[in-house]
């Protein structure tokens, strides 16, 4: 008999070979494996506001697309994730397209960045860099990619300055922060964030690591370390880990008033769909995102579930509205190999049709 487990003794014996000789083959993998580094394509800086810098990335070939593509990442995470390493790019597959791509980098802000606001990073940086693009390709208008928070910054400045933004792609964005699944939503609800913000200033990257690290406590913390001992004989599949390790970990801290008013009129004032998000004293209505939208989402994203972006298309204000569901995770949206075959095509493909 097996037991209720199906476990055998032949069977346990097998595992226990397996696992001596993963951790073997590490004793010699190991020191082969050097320091990781990210970015699979050239860039240059062409733009610059204190530590905020709009790079522009250079491919094998020069673009096609009259009409550069702006990204603006989220505030919590370095925005190479776009760009990890040469088979894992969003970026890389983008200009091999014929994009002209370019991406916002906020830096790492520190004490004297605290009383950066919203209006800041959008009506001054992201606002900034636009006219950058607008001025520099003859342009009244350029087309902006925004992922996660910077998808929700992107709508907010779609909606403030229409005329400016020709196409609008959101990725993993958050519209509807109230949505019975969102888990994160949940533990904000009910954050004093005035008393957390004015005690600590700006909010600690490895803080919020933690968090996001507890939304999935047994997968992040313990699972895919255990993961980690049936790769030990493989250099390459243990650089691709660390290499995301190094990002996740690679956190900025967050401008402490930046962080108090989102937490306050989007996570606790679901103000996409209530009202009542204010960006530097004007209002902010997606109704005015009159321009093409093209909304990218994960099936099985644990940080901004599906119905938290689908809620844009009954909020957005344009005829010309597209849902796009990737079969994924947050993160696999970038990284995975599917990613890779389907995500840059889609968005070229979407961009080509509405390029006259």
């Amino acid at each position: 008999m097996n037991g209720p487990l199906d476990i055998t003794p032949d069977a346990l014996a097998q595992e226990a070979l397996v696992l001596q000789q993963k951790l073997s083959a590490g004793l010699h993998t190991l020191p082969e494996v050097e320091d990781v580094h990210y970015g699979a394509s050239h860039k240059q800086e062409v733009w610059r506001d204190g530590k905020v810098v709009l790079y522009r990335f250079v491919g094998d070939k020069a673009p096609t697309a009259k009409v550069p593509l702006l990204i603006a990442y989220a505030l919590v995470n370095r925005p190479y994730m776009v760009d990890l390493q040469d088979d894992r790019s969003l970026v890389k597959g983008l200009l091999a397209l014929g994009e002209d791509v370019y991406i916002l980098d906020w830096g790492y802000p520190d004490r004297s960045d605290r009383f950066l606001e919203l209006d800041d990073y959008i009506n001054r940086f992201i606002d900034g860099a636009v006219d950058h693009l607008r001025q520099a390709h003859g342009l009244d208008a350029v087309n902006l990619l925004g992922i996660c928070q910077g998808g929700s910054f992107s709508l907010c400045y779609a909606a403030l300055h229409p005329d400016k933004v020709r196409n609008l792609i959101t990725m993993v964005t958050p519209v509807d922060f109230h949505t019975p699944d969102n888990m994160l939503s949940h533990w904000t609800r009910e954050l004093d964030v005035d008393l957390f913000v004015d005690t600590l200033g700006n909010v600690p990257a490895d803080m919020m690591n933690a968090c996001y690290l507890m939304l999935k406590p047994f997968r992040l913390n313990l699972q895919k370390y255990v993961g980690l001992i049936d790769i030990l004989d493989d250099k390459h599949a243990i650089e691709d880990f660390l290499r995301m390790e190094k990002w996740i970990f690679d956190s900025p801290d967050l401008a402490g008033e930046a962080f108090r008013q989102f937490i306050k009129q989007f996570y606790q004032g679901n103000g996409f769909v209530n009202g009542g998000i204010e960006i530097g004293g004007q209002p902010v209505d997606l109704g005015y995102v009159d321009m093409p939208v093209l909304n990218i989402y994960a099936e099985q994203d644990h940080l901004v579930p599906p119905d938290a972006s689908r809620a844009l298309q009954g909020l957005a204000g344009t005829d010309d509205y597209t849902e796009l569901s990737f079969k994924g995770g947050h993160i696999g949206i970038y990284v995975s190999s599917r990613a890779q075959r389907e995500v840059p095509s889609a968005i070229h493909e979407w961009l080509a049709k509405r390029a006259d």
